[in-house]
């Protein structure tokens, strides 16, 4: 008979919307996305649950489910998705769905089609086969740029893919709160209890 998980498994749906996704665990995801974000734009100081279900303009349009949507102090809007199986095409719906908070930031009348910026943040279980010869890298940070010289040429649009996979740092290995939290999502389903390298109040709270 299989032993009981003492800690909640992130790697489920429910799980993972457990601990990231409700507001009594807010202070959690905040942690990880300023973690996660925080030489891209500074702290995140709050955080605003949004609806996860996105309707097209019509009603044939296809609509979208975010796992987590949520916006920041500054209008900044945020996408976090967990994606246990490897999908055709991941890609092109990581696109497709940054186009949600995209197109509800237009504004009737008189608009400068100044946007705010928009964040994708995905969470995967499997590697991309084009990444499979880089073992070691597991952060992707994707903007749009210039091909010649690599400068961006858009800032505000950015999609951010952890393979979960490649990461595999033990504890005596981890150097940074980012290094803890991607250990706790891999990981937490299989401890025993909180070691003493994760005990920090926002783990404790786990």
């Amino acid at each position: 008979m299989a032993s009981k998980e003492r800690y909640i498994n992130l790697f489920t749906d429910y799980g993972f919307k457990k601990i990231f996704g409700e507001e009594p665990n807010k202070n959690l995801l905040l942690d990880f996305l300023n973690e996660l974000l925080k030489e891209e734009q500074g702290e995140i100081r709050d955080l605003t649950y949004l609806k996860t279900e996105q309707l097209g303009d019509t009603d044939i349009d296809r609509k979208a489910i975010f796992d987590l949507y949520c916006e920041n102090e500054r209008g900044e809007k945020f996408i976090v998705e967990l994606q246990k199986s490897k999908q055709n095409f991941f890609k092109d719906r990581a696109l497709y769905y940054s186009t949600f908070p995209v197109r509800e930031q237009a504004e009737r009348g008189d608009w400068n089609f100044k946007l705010k910026a928009v964040y994708t943040v995905a969470i995967l279980d499997f590697v991309f086969d084009e990444d499979k010869n880089q073992p070691e890298k597991y952060r992707y940070d994707v903007k749009l740029s210039d091909i010649e010289t690599n400068r961006v040429f858009y800032d505000k649009l950015t999609f951010i893919y952890l393979e979960m996979p490649k990461f595999s740092k033990k504890l005596d290995e981890l150097k940074t709160r980012f290094d803890k939290w991607l250990y706790v999502i891999r990981n937490l389903n299989r401890l025993e209890r909180i070691p003493d390298m994760l005990r920090e109040q926002v783990f404790e709270q786990l």
